[in-house]
């Protein structure tokens, strides 16, 4: 079986739910990870810190390095990836998982909400690839892997939350154009996104619209990004990976481990087909 071990990995997004889980799996093969996010401190309503995080990987069998950061800051990207050098040695394999949500027409969608998510969803996701770029050239199997979902101009995918889903797009466009960009360099660059809907602390800021029981928990986006992480870059770039196609391929037969409440009607994730 593929391992992570001693691998260096940075993260966004991982003080709680997919990037979270995603550490937690690498940290099971003794990967070195830092842990990017802004929750330094426990959150009133929803669990989970950086701190919090690298107890668990620690306890796990890896390396935790918490760096508390705004993504919308370029000093503050400059200096977590600088920090994540220096203390692990360089760098394999960044992780965008970082991500903004609102779900709203365009008369309901406040600016505001508009420039968040474009400043974490694509922005970040731009600047923290380039400020990787120079570490992971040095790196024998660098990977990129951003959560987000394939690319399918159907207006149905836009016209409900138009802010929302111009900015998921925007990851999956990084991923198209760097894939081929760094391809000559050895660096695999994929999206992956789950089939269903994840229960995460995400799901809280829907007012309620998704039923938890209806969905699969994290791991089965971290078991997926493990597989595509622990491959080597050539085998595989370019790619926008479901994380249910990816386990099938890797053997995985049996999928309601991972369900909330197995048995239930699971819920497609958005952007995908059911029969996707």
């Amino acid at each position: 079986m593929r391992s992570l071990a001693g691998k260096r990995i940075l993260i966004t997004g991982a003080s709680r739910g997919i990037g979270a889980a995603i550490a937690r799996r690498a940290a099971h093969d003794g990967a070195r990870i830092a842990l990017i996010a802004k929750t330094e401190e426990p959150h009133p309503t929803l669990p989970g810190t950086i701190h919090t995080v690298a107890d668990e990987i620690r306890e796990a069998g890896g390396e935790a390095l918490p760096i508390a950061t705004d993504l919308r800051f370029d000093d503050q990207i400059e200096l977590a990836v600088e920090q994540t050098v220096a203390r692990l040695g360089g760098l394999d394999v960044l992780v965008n998982n970082a991500s903004a949500i609102f779900l709203a027409g365009t008369s309901d969608t406040p600016m505001k909400r508009f420039d968040l998510m474009f400043g974490v969803n694509v922005r970040a996701t731009f600047a923290m690839s380039r400020a990787c770029l120079p570490h992971l050239e040095r790196s024998e199997n660098a990977h990129i892997l951003n959560l987000a979902p394939p690319l399918d101009l159907q207006a149905k995918w836009f016209a409900p939350h138009l802010a929302y889903t111009m900015s998921k797009y925007g990851m999956s466009l990084c991923t198209l154009g760097l894939s081929e960009e760094l391809r000559s360099k050895g660096i695999a660059v994929n999206s992956l996104w789950p089939r269903t809907v994840i229960a995460t602390a995400a799901l809280r800021m829907l007012g309620g619209a998704v039923d938890p029981r209806r969905c699969r928990k994290p791991e089965i986006v971290a078991d997926a990004a493990h597989a595509v992480l622990s491959r080597p870059a050539g085998e595989c770039t370019g790619r926008f990976l479901i994380d249910e196609h990816v386990l099938r391929s890797a053997g995985v037969a049996d999928f309601e481990p991972y369900a909330v409440e197995p048995g239930n009607e699971l819920l497609t994730d958005l952007f995908l087909e059911e029969d996707d």
